[in-house]
């Protein structure tokens, strides 16, 4: 039997893994998903990614932030195994939710990736808290659409220079904000939003960057999803130009993948938080190109 240490740390037995009563019935459904024989220090992905750019038009990476734009909502995942990653993801996606992340804390993420990429080849997919270039390759040849960090990894931004998946770096202040754009970044995360000050810190930021995209991450959670709708409805037209002093979307984890839902195995909640997220985000933006028109 083959071990296989997943990115959280935790060591998965292989044969057990794929032979398991729970996880049968998720395989059985992808007949045509295969898994790579490849392995080192973590479970290795067959290399589909690149299959993926001549799927859309454009590149994945324009396709993927067309979805963030259109969606508003990223949604943010961490799960406390795979085969919970795969059913609280297929809980979210089929409440409306297009834009999904599951973070490398989840033990067995990429197992779990590959997994969703065949079940949901049409969802913009990718993995979240990615810190070094190796993950990011993992991550990209499980199928993932877009990487996510809480800093600037410029290693892997170089890497999907081509379009091949979107980036989204994070940035704190104005100039980590700028060196990322500079940088190449498409767009950027701004973290922790909600320490530093939500809706005012947002406005503040796109102010002096009105071109540059960003997306809210932090802190916005059930009790406030007020501050989410204010963070996106923020467009003004100003002397015939638009100039947009909002994020073009906000990522939301506990909103969405409420912790006692979670332990609990409430997936008809998370389903239910999901069409609630899905719906919030789409009047945002229906608002949004309403006042732009």
């Amino acid at each position: 039997m083959m071990a296989v240490a997943s990115s959280g740390g935790s060591i998965w037995a292989l044969n057990l893994f794929f032979s398991s009563s729970k996880i049968k019935p998720f395989l059985a459904k992808a007949s045509a998903h295969t898994y790579s024989k490849e392995f080192s220090s973590h479970f290795r992905c067959k290399n589909s990614y690149k299959n993926s750019v001549a799927v859309y038009p454009g590149t994945v990476a324009d396709r993927v932030l067309m979805d963030i734009e259109n969606s508003g909502i990223i949604a943010c995942l961490r799960a406390q195994s795979a085969e919970m990653a795969i059913e609280a993801a297929r809980a979210a996606l089929s409440g409306g939710i297009s834009v999904l992340e599951i973070t490398m804390s989840t033990p067995g993420v990429f197992e779990a990736l590959q997994f969703l990429v065949h079940e949901y080849p049409s969802a913009s997919l990718g993995v979240g808290t990615v810190l070094d270039r190796e993950d990011a390759k993992d991550a990209l040849k499980c199928g993932a659409k877009f990487l996510m960090s809480p800093a600037m990894v410029k290693e892997i931004l170089d890497d999907v220079a081509e379009g091949q998946a979107l980036y989204i770096p994070g940035a704190m202040t104005p100039t980590e904000i700028l060196l990322a754009s500079t940088a190449g970044a498409k767009i950027v995360k701004v973290y922790p939003v909600s320490a530093l000050g939500g809706v005012q810190y947002i406005a503040a930021v796109k102010k002096p960057f009105p071109d540059i995209k960003m997306i809210a991450s932090q802190g916005i959670t059930i009790g406030n999803f007020k501050m989410c709708k204010l963070i996106l409805i923020l467009g003004r037209r100003f002397s015939g130009s638009v100039y947009w002093s909002g994020a073009s979307s906000v990522v939301l984890s506990d909103a969405i993948f409420e912790k006692n839902a979670m332990d609990e195995k409430y997936f008809d909640r998370i389903n239910q938080l999901a069409r609630s997220a899905a719906f919030t985000g789409s009047q945002a933006v229906r608002k949004i190109r309403d006042n732009l028109s």
